[in-house]
């Protein structure tokens, strides 16, 4: 009996810890649920957090992007208006340019213009003047000024004598002489009118003109040549006496001129 009560105490303490290993273990697990789920729920909320961050952060960028955006569009449009004010100012200026390019152009034009103007009109003063100023003029080794038409006058003249027109060449010598008595051609003319008269065979009135022409400049290059002339003159006329006479006086006067040396010649024959 008491084996039996022993056995049953044994019994039932045994049960007794079999329920109460069974509570323990049943609360052990429950626990661990409650700790697990605790997890899962702060890893959700976590997770959670993370995403409302991550969410945020997404939203803040992209606000952010916008915001860059709207400004990098607004310095492109600034960009843009100053490319275009800069394109439109440098195509005034281009047409500034070209215009002032015109102007000048034309202003060279203009200039070239009145140059070319002013030279027609210097060259018309210059020939206006040089046909009335006197012209510097070196003849028979003489130097003067002899106005245009003075020249004119005397070149006329001899171009007449120089074609054996002697009618026209006394015509002009002569009426020379009495207008430009003074000229620096003057004695020139007295002794080519000598020998137009003498080509006209009016000796007598060619030997006064030559006698004249001695006279009045013995020292001219050309008075040996008058005084030969005024001697044929004479020997024209037949008067030999006269005309050894006056070479005589040529051979006499000038001795070393070649008038002189033909004279010398002339001579002998008239004494022949």
């Amino acid at each position: 009996m008491l084996l039996v009560r022993a056995r049953s105490l044994t019994g039932a303490a045994l049960l007794c810890l079999a329920a109460g290993g069974a509570q323990a273990g049943l609360f052990d697990d429950e626990e661990a649920r409650k700790a697990i789920l605790d997890l899962r729920a702060r890893i959700q909320a976590s997770e959670d957090a993370s995403r409302a961050r991550l969410g945020d952060v997404k939203q803040a960028q992209t606000v952010q992007l916008d915001q860059l955006q709207e400004q990098l569009r607004d310095q492109i449009q600034q960009l843009r208006r100053g490319m275009l004010d800069h394109s439109t100012q440098l195509d005034l200026e281009r047409a500034d340019n070209a215009k002032l390019r015109g102007t000048q152009e034309q202003l060279a034009r203009d200039l070239a213009e009145l140059q070319r103007s002013f030279k027609d009109l210097a060259k018309s003063l210059d020939d206006r003047l040089r046909a009335i100023e006197p012209q510097k003029v070196v003849f028979d080794g003489k130097e003067f000024l002899a106005e245009p038409e003075e020249k004119r006058g005397h070149d006329q003249a001899m171009a007449a004598l120089r074609a054996g027109d002697f009618d026209k060449a006394v015509a002009a010598l002569s009426n020379f002489v009495q207008r430009y008595p003074a000229s620096g051609y003057a004695d020139s003319a007295r002794f080519w009118l000598g020998n137009s008269l003498y080509g006209q065979r009016s000796y007598r009135e060619a030997i006064a003109v030559f006698r004249a022409f001695v006279t009045a400049v013995p020292m001219h290059p050309r008075a040996p040549e008058a005084l030969l002339a005024l001697a044929n003159c004479q020997i024209e006329m037949k008067d030999n006496r006269a005309a050894r006479k006056t070479i005589e006086e040529l051979v006499k006067a000038y001795p070393a001129s070649e008038a002189a040396a033909a004279g010398k010649e002339r001579l002998v024959s008239l004494k022949g």
